[in-house]
């Protein structure tokens, strides 16, 4: 081969498939190398943005120590009950919305938030003081303008008060739907509320392994245009929509209303308001 002519055709495709050969076994090996750096990021990443919506996220403070009072469970989503069908420590919730074994597919006419499927089990924090309960914290996800939004819900001890909403993993128009990492929008949304009793819409389940029936309210938090208006009956169920964003204030209030609902963690959250969850 060294003795063929530079140019000559044959040593020009040995020479080019020896530099993709090469280049092949470099990248693959700088992916095994890099993966426990990226899964010890991801890890990070996601602490960071559950600290972050239950207001744990602290100067000062190490991530792992500020974690370390927060629980993860497994929840299957069609009883409301805890679950140790899968492992909390390994259980990716978005890999599982993809695997048929582990999800199902969502009627058309129920897919409010468009996320086609859903997983069977969900992943939830439980952050506790003194082994008491003090706030819950539950993944969320919804289609926007251009995309689909991923995000946290925190929520009180109460099951229905909300302490903030984090949609860290978004495409949205930036300076339009972007404006959903906007510290100032997710300041509006503390101490708003998810359901409303007063209404006669009411689901009712026999849903928990014991027979107990449970209760899931209507869920009347979302968004509304023009501001919210706090002397109006009905201001702690809104937040202001994003400005000129319509399809992706219409996300986020229709992913709310499914997650909160009867379909997504409504029958654990009536659990938790009972205290049973």
């Amino acid at each position: 081969m060294l003795a063929l002519p530079s140019d000559s055709f044959e040593k020009t495709v040995a020479v080019a498939v020896g530099l993709c050969l090469v280049g092949a076994v470099l990248v693959s090996g700088s992916a095994v190398a890099l993966k426990p750096l990226q899964e010890s990021n991801k890890s990070r990443d996601e602490k960071v943005n559950i600290l972050e919506v239950a207001g744990l996220l602290v100067d000062g403070t190490g991530i792992d120590e500020a974690f370390k009072n927060i629980e993860p469970k497994i929840v299957e989503l069609a009883s409301g009950d805890y679950s140790d069908a899968v492992d909390p420590k390994t259980y990716d919730q978005r890999k599982a919305a993809k695997d048929p074994a582990l999800s199902e597919a969502i009627p058309p006419e129920d897919d409010i938030a468009g996320i086609k499927r859903k997983p069977k089990y969900a992943k939830v924090y439980l952050v506790k003081e003194n082994g008491q309960l003090k706030s819950v914290i539950l993944p969320v996800s919804g289609y926007g303008l251009w995309s689909t939004m991923y995000g946290f819900m925190a929520l009180e001890a109460d099951g229905e008060t909300v302490i903030g909403l984090n949609l860290y993993d978004q495409a949205e128009t930036p300076g339009l739907g972007g404006e959903v990492v906007n510290p100032k929008w997710k300041a509006l949304w503390k101490g708003k509320k998810v359901y409303n009793y007063s209404k006669t819409a009411v689901h009712e389940s026999n849903l928990s392994e014991k027979g107990q029936t449970v209760e899931i309210g209507e869920v009347a938090l979302g968004l509304v245009k023009g501001g919210v208006d706090p002397s109006k009956p009905g201001a702690e169920f809104q937040v202001d929509a994003l400005a000129g964003a319509t399809l992706t204030s219409r996300g986020v209030s229709n992913l709310i209303r499914y997650w909160m609902g009867k379909d997504g963690f409504g029958p654990y959250l009536a659990k938790v308001r009972a205290g049973r969850g």
